[in-house]
């Protein structure tokens, strides 16, 4: 398994926008396609107006297949066209688990 670390930075003042805005609906259509979502956070101490979610993939072959999935999805393309513009900045990491991880 491994998992993608995505980290959006937003605007100041903007996280509870952001999640107003993808929940329900984002996030519903990315569940659909993008599967196993571990977890979806903000930051509260340290570098502020950041958002970190995480998903897990069985392969990197996996990853690349359900993310061009996503990238083609008639319904994520209209949720884009209509997101408030508060994302400034897009990260992305993948972490592999340690052989003693609970998530493996």
């Amino acid at each position: 398994m491994i998992v993608e670390e995505r980290t959006y930075t937003v605007k100041p003042g903007t996280v509870r926008q952001y999640y107003d805005d993808y929940n329900p609906r984002g996030l519903n259509i990315q569940e659909r396609i993008l599967g196993n979502l571990i977890g979806y956070f903000h930051t509260e101490i340290g570098e502020l107006n950041k958002i970190v979610h995480l998903w897990g993939y069985e392969s990197l072959a996996e990853r690349e297949k359900r993310r061009a999935a996503l990238a083609v999805d008639p319904e994520w393309l209209a949720y884009l066209q209509q997101s408030p513009d508060i994302i400034v900045a897009m990260e992305s990491r993948i972490l592999v688990p340690a052989p003693f991880s609970p998530i493996r």
